[in-house]
C-alpha cells in the first residue's frame, strides 16, 4: 500500500511474496488490491457498522479489535464522530489487495495515491530492482483469512489505526524469458503483515494513506 533476491531464485520468490525493508520499513507484498475506503480504500457495504463510543464497551467487533486498540480508537471517535470501525475495516481489506496489486504490477502512481512518499518510495525501489533482474510477479491474493485493528492513537489531529492482516498469497517470479524462476500459482503461502494507515481527522477526503508495512511478529 508501495515497494520492495539468496539464490537468485530464493531472492526472487521472498521479493514476490514480502517488501524489503527500507530506512526501518517494510514495503508489503506483491498482489491484488482494491481502492481507497472511507479512511482508507472504496469500503464495500457492511452488514452490521460499529460506531464506537467512548462509552461503548470493549471488544466491538469480536476477534477484528485488540482490547489494546480500544481506548485509542475511542479518542479517535472522539475527534471525528463519523469514524466507523466497520467501515474502515472493511476499507482498510480493500486497500490492501489494492496496494499488493499495484506493487506487483509496478504501477507507481497507483501506489502514489495509496501510500505517503516514504512507503511510495521503498515500493518504487523494490520495483526498479524487480525490473532491473528481468523478473516479473504473477501472484494472487487468494484471500485474507483475519484482519485484526491492533494499535490506534491519535497525534494532535492525525488518526493512525494498526491491522493486523493474515492472508493467502499464490505467487510465482518469472524471468524474461518467462521462465519460472520461483513459487507456484497452486500453492498459498500464509502471510503475515502489519500496516498502519493514517488520516487528519478534519480533512475532507475520508480516504487514509499507508504510512507504514511491516511484517508480523
Amino acid at each position: 500500500m508501495h515497494v520492495e533476491i539468496i539464490v537468485l531464485a530464493l531472492i526472487a520468490f521472498f521479493v514476490g511474496l514480502r517488501l524489503v525493508s527500507v530506512l526501518g520499513r517494510r514495503t508489503g507484498h506483491e498482489q491484488p488490491i482494491a481502492r481507497p475506503v472511507d479512511g482508507v480504500a472504496a469500503p464495500q457495504p457492511v452488514s452490521a457498522p460499529v460506531a464506537l463510543s467512548r462509552a461503548d464497551p470493549i471488544n466491538p467487533l469480536d476477534e477484528a479489535l485488540d482490547p489494546r486498540a480500544i481506548d485509542g480508537i475511542r479518542a479517535i471517535v472522539a475527534a471525528d464522530p463519523s469514524f466507523d470501525l466497520g467501515r474502515f475495516l472493511e476499507g482498510a481489506k480493500s486497500a490492501y489487495q489494492m496496494t499488493l496489486e499495484a506493487f506487483w504490477e509496478g504501477d507507481e502512481e497507483e501506489l502514489s495515491r495509496l501510500a505517503d512518499d516514504e512507503v511510495k518510495d521503498a515500493f518504487s525501489h523494490a520495483i526498479a530492482g524487480r525490473k532491473a533482474s528481468g523478473h516479473r510477479f504473477e501472484n494472487r491474493l487468494v484471500g485474507i483469512d483475519r484482519a485484526v485493528v491492533e494499535a490506534a492513537r491519535l497525534e494532535g489531529q492525525m488518526a493512525l489505526i494498526t491491522v493486523r492482516f493474515d492472508a493467502d498469497i499464490a505467487a510465482v517470479t518469472r524471468d524474461a524469458e518467462d521462465n519460472v524462476v520461483a513459487g507456484s500459482t497452486s500453492d498459498a503461502v500464509q502471510t503475515h503483515d502489519v500496516w498502519t494507515f493514517s488520516r487528519h481527522v478534519r480533512a475532507d477526503d475520508p480516504n487514509w494513506i499507508l504510512v507504514e508495512t511491516d511484517e508480523a511478529a
